[in-house]
């Protein structure tokens, strides 16, 4: 584990070196659309399994307000059982710079130029995959979920010695 956040360290060094010079200037944004793409991908495809229909996607910049917008999804059926599955998709995309590293210090390794390469692709994951709070806001659709969850944790923790009975010979 610890070659893969050796390997991942210069990936997010430049993830925060985009972050403040896209806010300097929009021109930066150009370094944020592989990410932006991987984010709104996110969006699209759980919407798709989650059947929230999405009608668009975009990844062109545009101007809200005194803010950027990098992109976006429309999702036409957003109900509770698929708004936190369909928001929070991007969450999903932090295992590609790990999955990436991996695959890279599996073996003995040193940094070489394709590695370089790698860390200018992988810097804009560590960007894109934190949902938007319009994403969060969305996501809350899905409270029905905590009594689910809760359920589920309370049969466990109450259950427990029950539950794993069989595995003790």
């Amino acid at each position: 584990m610890k070659e893969i956040l050796l390997y991942l360290a210069p990936s997010a060094a430049l993830a925060l070196v985009i972050r403040v010079l896209a806010g300097a200037h929009p021109f930066f944004f150009l370094f944020t659309v592989a990410g932006t793409i991987c984010h709104e991908l996110a969006h699209f495809v759980a919407g798709l399994l989650t059947g929230a229909r999405p009608a668009s996607f975009t990844v062109i910049p545009r101007r809200v307000g005194r803010h950027w917008e990098l992109g976006s999804v429309i999702l036409t059926r957003v109900r509770w059982y698929n708004a936190a599955p369909a928001a929070l998709a991007p969450l999903v995309i932090v295992l590609l710079p790990f999955c990436v590293a991996w695959w890279r210090t599996r073996q003995s390794w040193q940094f070489d130029l394709r590695d370089l390469f790698i860390a200018l692709a992988l810097a804009p994951q560590f960007l894109s995959f934190w949902p938007s709070m319009v994403d969060w806001r969305i996501a809350i659709r899905s409270w029905p979920y905590l009594f689910i969850i809760v359920g589920a944790a309370w049969v466990v923790f109450h259950f427990r010695p029950h539950l794993f009975q069989f595995v003790n010979p």
